[in-house]
C-alpha cells in the first residue's frame, strides 16, 4: 500500500494488552529510525506505555490527552507545534505521533467535537510530509457507531495486522462536512438576548451574573472574555445583531452566539496565529480559556457554543 504524505491511521484494539502491543511497536519503530515520537493519551495509558518501552521511554515525548485535549479544539495546535518544532530543527526524517482523543467516558458533546477533530486533522495536515499519526480506538468499550465514524474519518485503519486503506474514508472534499451540521438543541430552558454593537457592555454584565450564579468563581472572567470576543467579531463582521443564548448544565454554564454570517474556514480557532498576524485571534483565544468550544457554520449562519465547567 502506498501511504499518503500524512499517514492518519485508526488503530482498533481490544483492551490494554493490544493497546500496548500496537502502540509500543509503532513507537519503537520510529525510535529505531531516529524519528521524534510524541504520545498523547490518557494518564493511565501513558504509564502503561512507559512501562512497556522501559529505558526507551526516555526517547519519547509524552503528554496527557486528558489535559491537552480536554477541549478537543486544542489538539490540532498541539500536533502542529510538534511538527513545526522538528522541522525547525532541521530533522530530515519522519515524525510519529500516537493520539487517543476518544474514549468511552467522554461526554456526548465532547465526543461529537472529537469526531469533528478527527475529520479536520486530515485537512490540517494535508500538506504535511513524513508525519505518521495513529489514533487508538478501544473496540471493547466504544459503541459501534463511534468505530464506524472512525473508519470514515481515517484514510488508513488497522486491527491486529498491517495497516490498510479504509474503504469507508470520506475523502478530503467531505472531511469538513460535520462543520456545517447544526448543533443539537439544549435539553432544558434557554435564555435569549438580542445584542447590538452598543450593547456589548450589557452583554458582558449578563454573562458575568450568570457565571457567578453558576459558581464559576474566578473562571467567570474567562467566560466573559470569551463571549465578548465572539460577540464583537459577530457584530463587526456579520453586519447584523447577534443572538446570545445562555443555559445551565449540571456541571457548568454554556453561552452561545449566533449570527447570519458564514465562516469559510473549518479550522477556525485551531490554527495558532502567527507573530504579527492581524486578525484570527478571537476563536483561538476562546479555545484557550473554555473547556469546550463548538463552531458550526453554513450558508444559513454561524454558531459558536462555549462551555465553562464549575471548579471541582
Amino acid at each position: 500500500m502506498t501511504a499518503p504524505q500524512f499517514h492518519h491511521e485508526a488503530l482498533f484494539y481490544d483492551g490494554d494488552a493490544e493497546f500496548v502491543a500496537g502502540c509500543s511497536a509503532f513507537a519503537e519503530e520510529g525510535l529505531d529510525r531516529g524519528e521524534p515520537v510524541l504520545v498523547m493519551v490518557g494518564a493511565r495509558k501513558l504509564e502503561l506505555l512507559r512501562a512497556a518501552l522501559a529505558e526507551r521511554a526516555d526517547g519519547v515525548a509524552f503528554a496527557d490527552m486528558e489535559e491537552v485535549g480536554r477541549n478537543p479544539g486544542r489538539i490540532i495546535p498541539a500536533w502542529r507545534r510538534f511538527v513545526a518544532d522538528h522541522r525547525d530543527k532541521g530533522n530530515g526524517g519522519g515524525m510519529r505521533g500516537i493520539g487517543e482523543p476518544i474514549w468511552a467516558d467522554r461526554r456526548p458533546d465532547e465526543m461529537t467535537e472529537c469526531q469533528l477533530h478527527e475529520s479536520l486533522i486530515n485537512l490540517a495536515f494535508a500538506e504535511a510530509d513524513s508525519f505518521r499519526l495513529i489514533c487508538p480506538y478501544d473496540v471493547s468499550t466504544l459503541p459501534d457507531e463511534v468505530i464506524a465514524e472512525a473508519r470514515e474519518s481515517h484514510p488508513i485503519v488497522s486491527s491486529g495486522g498491517d495497516p490498510e486503506t479504509s474503504s469507508d474514508y470520506r475523502g478530503l472534499p467531505k472531511v469538513a462536512a460535520r462543520f456545517s451540521e447544526p448543533l443539537p438543541e439544549p435539553p432544558g430552558g434557554v435564555d435569549e438576548y438580542t445584542i447590538t454593537l452598543d450593547g456589548l457592555r450589557a452583554a458582558r454584565g449578563i454573562v458575568r451574573r450568570r457565571a457567578t450564579d453558576a459558581g464559576l468563581g474566578e473562571r467567570a472572567d474567562d467566560l466573559v472574555l470569551a463571549v465578548n470576543e465572539v460577540l464583537s467579531n459577530s457584530l463587526h463582521h456579520a453586519n447584523e445583531n447577534g443572538l446570545l443564548r445562555i443555559w445551565s448544565e449540571p456541571d457548568g454554564l454554556v453561552c452561545e452566539v449566533r449570527d447570519g454570517g458564514h465562516i469559510q474556514e473549518p479550522l477556525v480557532g485551531r490554527e495558532e496565529p502567527g507573530v504579527g498576524q492581524i486578525g484570527g485571534h478571537g476563536v483561538w483565544l476562546v479555545n484557550l480559556v473554555c473547556d469546550l468550544v463548538q463552531v458550526r457554520s453554513s450558508e444559513d449562519g454561524s454558531t459558536v457554543r462555549m462551555k465553562m465547567s464549575s471548579p471541582a
